[in-house]
């Protein structure tokens, strides 16, 4: 079976490297190139990371960058204790080898899905602004997407910014309900799954011990992130891994159990991001079950 052609939307904090990993070692996917945007860190600094990571992975996969603020609402303020000052938990890296290509993430998306209609998957592990954009550019992608799988929401568990939304939504809701109202193809792998994924600090260990400098760069970045988990929860012994369960779907759907649902977005209010179900045509197939040893398993087995 050939390769399944993906581009990965990414805001590279800790998570998303671990999925930028996944992506170029998994022989399912034929990786186009990574679109960025702002959520853990600034536009900018995604780019870089997300270039640092390729290098550190031997891959020549372009990077685009996008949207370096919401559709709507200005962003000034960035999760640094979660992800490290420079969204990499403060492992050693030294400057990328490239630039990022020259045109906007949501020109780039568009140029591909008209490029290979029906073929490609869109993965956006970050807020959902550059789809908007690419959407709201060109309302005939639309039809011509194979498939969105996004990592956002929180349809039948709590938020994790607020008690009612996830952060990739709350970062720009407009975005989320533009994308969610667009009829586009969607698979919402949320906290309702997300959260029942644990990469154990035993695991991250074992990296230094058997990839090297390679396994030293992700111990170090994951190991800060972790630290994050154990601070919330003591005793955890690991962290989730949000963005991988994404790339996970992309690869295998059978690691999740979905069920079709109209869901909307909060855009105003104390409930802002949320995402909830509603009455009407369903809009989304969402993951409400994982097989979380199953996935962990098949992660642990690519990313290094």
């Amino acid at each position: 079976m050939a390769a399944r052609p993906i581009i990965l939307d990414v805001d590279t904090g800790v998570d998303d490297a671990l999925a930028i990993a996944y992506a170029v070692r998994s022989p399912e996917l034929d990786l186009l190139g990574l679109t960025t945007t702002f959520g853990n860190i600034t536009v900018k600094e995604a780019a870089r990371n997300s270039l640092i990571v390729l290098d550190k992975l031997g891959s020549d996969a372009p990077v685009y960058e996008g949207a370096a603020q919401p559709l709507v609402r200005v962003k000034t303020e960035y999760p640094r204790h979660i992800h490290g000052a420079d969204g990499l938990g403060g492992a050693s890296w030294t400057e990328p080898s490239r630039k990022p290509a020259p045109g906007h993430a949501a020109d780039f998306m568009i140029e591909q899905v008209r490029r290979r209609p029906y073929q490609i998957t869109l993965v956006c592990v970050g807020p959902l602004t550059n789809l908007a954009t690419a959407v709201r550019k060109d309302p005939g992608i639309v039809p011509l997407v194979d498939r969105v799988v996004i990592m956002g929401g929180a349809v039948r568990a709590p938020g994790n910014v607020t008690p009612y939304a996830e952060a990739n939504i709350f970062s720009d809701p407009e975005a989320a309900d533009l994308v969610f109202s667009a009829g586009l193809p969607l698979t919402v792998v949320g906290l309702d799954v997300t959260l029942k994924t644990l990469l154990p600090r035993s695991e991250v260990r074992e990296w230094r011990r058997t990839a090297g400098e390679l396994g030293d760069f992700f111990a170090d970045m994951t190991e800060f992130y972790i630290d994050f988990y154990e601070a919330d929860y003591p005793g955890i012994g690991g962290c989730a891994l949000h963005d991988p369960l994404a790339i996970g779907v992309a690869i295998d759907s059978r690691f999740v159990a979905t069920e079709e649902l109209s869901v909307g977005v909060d855009t105003e209010g104390e409930k802002l991001g949320r995402t909830y179900e509603r009455e009407g045509e369903p809009n989304a197939r969402v993951c409400l079950g994982v097989e979380s040893e199953r996935f962990l398993k098949h992660f642990l087995s690519r990313v290094l």
